[in-house]
């Protein structure tokens, strides 16, 4: 029974990390503009965002699940904004200056993991994600026990950690592939990208309540 909860979070932690988000793509490409080490805590700083917001809605604290839900607006205008800053603040980056910043300036591991732990951890909504999710997984039953609740959240953090350690390898491996060029194209595409994540959860707030 422990050994199934344990997969299952396993699995949940794979899924939710694949870098198709805002948080995500910003993972990468801190990985491609300043390596593994910074892609790998940035993506270990999503993990414990994420089984952070996972343990919430596994216990089910009810009051902040029905917060959430009433101040549901607010929340999204503030990510909303937060996704704008991060996608802007990309798109102007210039890879040339960080890659020399790099060299000069050791990178912080801590540092990283940190930014973008506070960066994932605005976007409290995540624990609905995890409520509806769980309900997928039919966990809803399983996780009224303190027993099971630990096997599922841990699964899920060392899914989510092992799926970054695997994209920042594989990033890693290929990025010396990668000419300044290319690099300075991808902050412009990844930025754009995550600008009208949070364009898009504006507007969709606009359109809603117009």
């Amino acid at each position: 029974m422990e050994l199934s909860l344990f997969v299952k979070g396993i699995l949940i932690g794979l899924a939710v990390s694949v870098p198709l988000g805002p948080m995500g793509l910003l993972a990468v490409q801190r990985t491609l503009n300043k390596g593994r080490t910074s892609g790998f805590m940035s993506g270990l700083g999503i993990a414990t965002a994420d089984t952070i917001f996972a343990l919430i809605a596994a216990i089910g604290l009810t009051f902040i699940i029905n917060f959430l839900n009433e101040q549901k607006l607010y929340f999204q205008i503030l990510g909303g904004l937060v996704i704008l800053m991060v996608g802007f603040r990309i798109f102007i980056a210039n890879p040339v200056k960080q890659l020399r910043a790099n060299r000069i300036k050791r990178i912080r591991p801590v540092e990283e993991f940190i930014s973008i732990l506070l960066l994932a951890l605005s976007n409290p909504l995540t624990i609905l994600m995890f409520v509806a999710v769980f309900a997928g997984f039919k966990l809803s039953g399983d996780l009224n026990h303190f027993g099971s609740t630990f096997y599922v959240v841990t699964g899920i953090f060392l899914g989510a950690s092992l799926s970054w350690f695997f994209i920042s390898t594989i990033i890693t491996r290929f990025r010396k592939r990668f000419r300044l060029r290319t690099i300075f194209w991808f902050n412009k595409l990844s930025g754009s990208v995550i600008f009208i994540f949070g364009l898009a959860a504006i507007f969709s707030l606009l359109l809603s309540h117009g």
